[in-house]
């Protein structure tokens, strides 16, 4: 992964081409990383936090990992980064 990039992208899409399953694994990636906000932010635990944001992107589920997350909580980098290693699915940088 690019040091560099700004977000890490976690595509519902296998190494292998398969749909990664649940339909709903994003909303329940981004529901376990809400927690983690920017300091001083409001805490709203009806949202999802702005640094794991679930998206569709070219028609693919997907969770957007903002790096800031990497400074502001480490382990919770590792386990959205982990998660993908784990299910083996397609990742990009941007």
């Amino acid at each position: 992964m690019n040091e560099t990039a700004q977000f890490f992208v976690l595509h519902g899409t296998t190494i292998d081409g398969q749909r990664f399953r649940p339909s709903d694994w994003a909303e329940r990636l981004a529901g376990v990383l809400a927690p983690y906000r920017p300091l001083g932010s409001r805490t709203n635990h009806l949202t999802y936090s702005p640094f794991a944001v679930p998206k569709i992107i070219d028609g693919v589920r997907c969770v957007v990992i903002d790096n800031r997350l990497r400074a502001l909580e480490p382990l919770a980098w590792k386990f959205a980064h982990d998660f993908a290693i784990d299910n083996q699915l397609k990742t990009s940088s941007c």
